[in-house]
């Protein structure tokens, strides 16, 4: 193993919400490995993912940027025309550039066409489900079944199977990664393990369901934490552990079945249980265990990040918005970062800059209406939750971040105003795009129709894996 670069494994959670680990407060959901990962590494309170929804949050971790600088601000679905563009230049193809193996298993959601697979964006190999698990079959309560193609499972490129078997598929991720963490050679590399859980529809092997207090959602925290604890078991017997970086995060802020306590709001939002995730980073002999981190980071300064402690080359033909917290993590400097913007489906909707947060626009995913012309200031330290409006008694504030809008606006374009950004790049785009897959009634599919799963229900089916 080459010791002057540290491996790095990157774990992406779907919908997992801010306070859905025992180290972020949780009462109802097993987790004992993360929260031994968080003593034995740093937990930060105040990181951001740069969006409330999975498609742009993703591009914008993988590129460094806010989502509507690299055109991806929505999310996308099977056969869509759109994706990341091939031009943009993923931490992934910085460090397989710096001499890294690059492995991504699991959810991609930058692009299903061939174009935008992740084998086109830095990653040696690929194996898992390129979106959402619902975007397959489903099933309705008329016993009808939507249009949906099936949900296809890659390995590469080449789908390998249709419609896989939910409950099954985290055991499958996980002995991917260890297989790629067994390759011989002497390459550091970086592995992005993205989770399915705990995105709907939930589907939960036994050995996790024994032990929940918080139903299938428990089960689910439960196998991501699995999940975690046998990475950590194989870095140490591999003999990998004192140098490997392991990050844990989720993509946004937790749905309505999970919990962002204390804060308000949750995924498709701007309110903080939209964007503010859990955030745990470990590595022993580099990181003083125990320690928090309560200033602002974002999932986009992992690039700048990861590409400074890798050894890789950032690109200066293009404007990246990430800065390098690796004093943060490593030494427990200040961040360097004091402002966020919070945008979703291309409309700046807020703007943070220490414990400031201005609101100025407000739309919700999966809602019409939207409100234009807010008029809202939340003092975070003192109202993490935003239940206080204090907009009039501070002038100066307003003034000093509405000041910041109006330059991002400039930048990145707001939809809201009908701003057109002077920094904005395109997206990638296809003509005549295919889905992966199509729906074969012959084909023996193993989850048909989701065992008949309805999301309008209370409580997600239970299957035995």
């Amino acid at each position: 193993m080459n010791n002057t670069k540290p491996n790095i494994v990157l774990i992406n959670c779907d919908d997992l919400g801010y306070g859905d680990l025992g180290c972020y407060g949780s009462t109802v959901n097993s987790t004992p490995h993360l929260d031994a990962m968080a003593k034995e590494g740093v937990r930060f309170t105040d990181f951001y993912m740069v969006s409330s929804v999975c498609s742009a949050s993703r591009a914008g971790m993988l590129t460094g940027c806010y989502p509507p600088r690299v055109g991806i601000d929505w999310v996308l679905f099977p056969g869509d025309s759109c994706g990341l563009n091939p031009s943009e230049i993923t931490i992934a193809r910085l460090l397989k550039d710096a001499g890294y193996r690059t492995k991504l298993v699991g959810k991609w959601h930058c692009g299903d066409q061939p174009e935008f697979l992740p084998t086109n964006h830095g990653f040696d190999e690929y194996f898992g489900i390129p979106y959402s698990n619902d975007m397959g079959m489903q099933a309705k309560k008329d016993g009808s079944c939507n249009a949906n193609p099936p949900l296809p499972l890659l390995r590469g490129n080449t789908v390998v199977q249709e419609q896989p078997d939910q409950a099954a598929i985290t055991e499958r991720y996980v002995d991917e990664c260890l297989q790629f963490m067994d390759d011989p050679g002497d390459q550091p590399f970086f592995l992005y393990l993205a989770h399915l859980y705990v995105h709907t529809p939930l589907f939960i092997a036994e050995q996790f369901m024994a032990g929940s207090r918080n139903g299938t959602y428990g089960g689910a925290v439960a196998a991501i934490d699995w999940a975690t604890g046998a990475i950590m078991d194989a870095l140490r017997k591999r003999g990998l552990d004192e140098n490997t970086l392991v990050i844990f995060t989720s993509d946004n802020g937790g749905t309505r079945r999970g919990c962002n306590a204390p804060l308000r709001g949750n995924k498709g939002t701007c309110w903080e249980g939209g964007q503010r995730v859990p955030c745990i980073m470990r590595w022993p002999g580099k990181i003083e265990p125990g320690r928090e981190t309560s200033g602002i980071a974002a999932s986009i300064d992992l690039y700048s990040t990861l590409a400074r402690i890798g050894g890789a080359e950032i690109p200066v033909d293009r404007a990246v918005d990430g800065v390098d917290i690796s004093g943060v993590i490593l030494r427990g400097d200040e961040s360097p970062r004091d402002t966020f913007i919070y945008h979703a489906f291309n409309h700046l909707q807020a703007v943070r800059k220490g414990p400031w947060k201005l609101r100025v626009c407000h739309r919700s995913f999966g809602e019409d209406s939207l409100e234009t012309d807010l008029k809202e200031l939340y003092n975070l330290d003192d109202d993490v939750g935003e239940t206080t409006n204090v907009y009039e008694q501070h002038p100066d504030v307003v003034a000093e971040l509405s000041a910041i809008v109006d330059a991002a606006r400039r930048d990145l374009g707001d939809k809201a105003t009908g701003t057109v950004g002077a920094g904005l790049r395109t997206p990638g785009h296809v003509e005549d795009p295919k889905p992966l897959t199509t729906y074969d009634e012959n084909h023996p599919y193993i989850v048909a129709m989701y065992d008949m799963f309805d999301r309008s229900g209370p409580e997600p089916t239970f299957r035995r894996s």
